[in-house]
């Protein structure tokens, strides 16, 4: 967990390049700074490694497995192969980091949680860690996504969460964060904001990308194995405010010869006002506490996104995956919603698979490129299908 990242890792002020930092009302000021001053020393303790390596192993079932999707790679003309993210407990890759930042949270003596979703699948993991370890659990989401992803909500009940609906702007998970944070500023004391994403006030996007960088590390070990190589030649992964993606490509950052790729969501298309590609449409701007890439108006005031899949329905994104796509480490495509819906039934049939929308973005960038016989392709399958049958089936009805 340890950075191995120089020219990609955070500054001592949280800037990646011109991106991160953290810009915090005064009354947050005395959290944020107990994060900056211990978070790496409690993490990288003997202590938490051993704890936390074993959750994931015995708790989380991870490794999780990287496997070769034979079909995908027959009609692509590579080796593609599946991080299969979605077979963790409770469905997604959230649950790397929430394991981990609850923890930190019990050893900075914090007694109450709170966090926000989109999708629900970090509100999920997060309901799941505080039922772990008996810990009081709140929970905000869009009112919006909340009716569109009702099993997860279902499911963030039953493990004890409170579900608070955020009814403003676009009642989505821009709106969701924006709740969790004033909370936060009410209860400073006792209370610990488990993010779900690299986004935020320095330390979280460091802080979840190292926690998210099991997944990186995994693949490093499971390609020897399968190709007798460490390095893929290309890593894909969908980008909202960009946590899975930072696991993916985390151990990969030094390696030149590896190529990144972001999949933003395009919703209807870039050229239209119903997008969520904030680093194809955005500018520099200060959201949730960071610097990053960010769509807004021209005098500065946040507009709206929009994409089918309610985790990537934000109108920023991480400053790690800002600064990749300024300094070009990393090349970053806008999915649409059309694009992302066929290749989730791609995988469906192909390989007996259910991607989540989320996860299903990634997917699409296959078609988006030709390739090699020999490219070792990864794509983070980040999600499962489970929580967006509902729109699945709205398109297997029109279909019909």
């Amino acid at each position: 967990m340890k950075s191995e990242n120089t020219q990609f890792s955070p500054d001592p002020d949280g800037f990646y390049g011109e991106y991160g930092g953290a810009f915090i009302p005064e009354m947050l000021y005395s959290n944020v700074k107990q994060l900056q001053d211990e978070y790496l020393k409690i993490i990288e303790s003997v202590e938490f490694q051993e704890k936390y390596h074993q959750l994931l192993k015995d708790y989380v079932g991870r490794p999780s497995p990287l496997y070769e999707a034979t079909n995908l790679s027959k009609k692509y003309g590579a080796r593609i192969f599946l991080k299969r993210e979605d077979l963790n407990h409770t469905g997604a890759h959230k649950i790397n980091n929430t394991i981990g930042q609850i923890l930190l949270a019990k050893k900075l003596g914090k007694k109450r949680i709170i966090a926000e979703t989109g999708a629900g699948q970090h509100g999920v993991a997060t309901a799941t860690v505080c039922a772990l370890m008996q810990l009081q659990c709140v929970v905000y989401m869009g009112s919006t996504d909340i009716i569109r992803q009702a099993p997860n909500v279902a499911r963030m009940k039953m493990l004890g969460a409170e579900v608070r609906s955020a009814e403003s702007g676009s009642k989505t998970l821009k709106d969701a964060t924006n709740e969790a944070i004033r909370d936060w500023i009410n209860h400073p004391a006792d209370t610990h904001y488990i993010i779900g994403s690299v986004v935020g006030p320095h330390p979280y996007p460091d802080l979840v990308a190292r926690l998210q960088a099991v997944i990186s590390a995994e693949i490093k070990d499971q390609l020897l194995l399968k190709t007798g190589k460490s390095l893929p030649d290309f890593v894909l992964a969908c980008v909202g405010g960009g946590s899975n993606a930072a696991g993916a490509f985390y151990h990969f950052l030094n390696e030149a010869a590896v190529c990144l790729i972001g999949a933003e969501a395009g919703g209807e298309g870039i050229k239209t006002s119903k997008t969520a590609a904030s680093l194809q449409v955005g500018k520099k701007g200060i959201i949730h506490g960071c610097m990053t890439s960010l769509m807004q108006t021209a005098d500065g005031q946040i507009t709206e996104p929009h994409s089918i899949s309610a985790g990537l329905d934000y109108p920023g994104i991480g400053p790690l995956h800002a600064w990749l796509y300024k300094s070009e480490r990393a090349t970053y495509e806008s999915v649409t919603d059309d694009e992302a819906l066929n290749a989730a039934f791609e995988l469906a049939s192909l390989e007996g698979i259910i991607p989540a929308l989320e996860s299903a973005h990634a997917l699409a960038l296959l078609a988006k490129r030709s390739w090699k016989k020999n490219d070792i392709v990864v794509v983070n399958l980040s999600g499962r299908g489970d929580k967006d049958l509902a729109t699945y089936m709205k398109k297997l009805e029109k279909n019909e």
